[in-house]
């Protein structure tokens, strides 16, 4: 991961939705800073003149001006303007007009204290069914169903969320424990990851490279270590990928490997034994 990524700033953006969310926000700063001066240029104005002075009497009878009225409508309407014409549409598209099935990428991102479980349907596109009653956290943290045809050829990784680059990706998003926060700095994707509700969300990536997932909501004692590789691959890289990666999961028996992110940030002792809620599978 290249820590140039991060800094003073807004990080950079990978994502086709993102030029929109850093424009408003920059609007913002930008009315702030000028509000700011503003009313602080006129404190200041007001203190000098009307301070107190020898032969000088204060007027109780306040003048009447129309100019704080169109200052006032002014930043009113601009306001109007940012929520309508900027906000509203970056929303409804994010939250509304959510790409198809058959031409995005499905994933299935499932936090827990302290990690980011990832679930990948396989070469059949369908999800394989999930419950409780299977879960084993050295073996298979999220309760597949061993005996599911539609799970057999699942994928699923702890700590590490690879997606295709120029593809719309869909992420339907929930948490074994307590409240999460899914956070994609670089993709300006920040959702909450709510126990018992399954919430979707989507985006695109547009640049290829190796980012960061954190968790934005403050989650338990080990907070700090919830973090995991976001990886935007080429579409053949990924395809590449979900090859190797569905040959290792062939035995859902099989111990589940932890990539080399996880093995040095978490360890063994990161995962506990929190229980799943039955609403959390879908």
């Amino acid at each position: 991961m290249e820590t140039s990524y991060y800094g003073k700033g807004l990080p950079i953006n990978i994502s086709a939705h993102g030029p929109q969310i850093d424009n408003l926000i920059n609007i913002v700063q930008v009315f702030m800073i000028v509000l700011f001066v503003g009313w602080f240029a006129f404190m200041l104005y007001t203190l000098w003149r009307f301070r107190a002075r020898p032969g000088h009497q204060a007027n109780y009878v306040l003048p009447k001006f129309r100019a704080p009225s169109y200052l006032e409508v002014g930043v009113a309407l601009f306001e109007v303007f940012l929520l309508v014409a900027l906000s509203m549409p970056v929303v409804h598209r994010l939250k509304e007009e959510f790409p198809r099935s058959e031409n995005s990428a499905q994933v299935r991102v499932i936090a827990q204290q302290f990690a980011w479980n990832i679930h990948y349907p396989g070469a059949d596109g369908k999800f394989g069914r999930t419950d409780p009653s299977f879960v084993d956290e050295s073996v298979n943290p999220l309760g597949r169903d061993p005996e599911d045809p539609a799970g057999k050829d699942d994928i699923t990784t702890i700590n590490q969320f690879v997606i295709p680059v120029h593809k719309p990706v869909t992420i339907f998003l929930t948490s074994k424990d307590v409240l999460h926060s899914f956070f994609l700095p670089v993709a300006r994707v920040k959702q909450d990851a709510i126990p018992g509700e399954m919430v979707p969300l989507w985006f695109e990536p547009v640049v290829e490279g190796q980012f960061e997932i954190a968790c934005a909501q403050l989650c338990g004692a080990n907070h700090y270590r919830m973090r995991g590789d976001f990886i935007v691959k080429s579409q053949q890289g990924y395809e590449q990928w979900l090859e190797q990666k569905a040959a290792s999961m062939s035995n859902l028996n099989k111990p589940i490997e932890k990539d080399e992110f996880e093995a040095e940030e978490f360890g063994d002792d990161a995962f506990g034994d929190d229980a799943f809620g039955d609403d959390a599978f879908e």
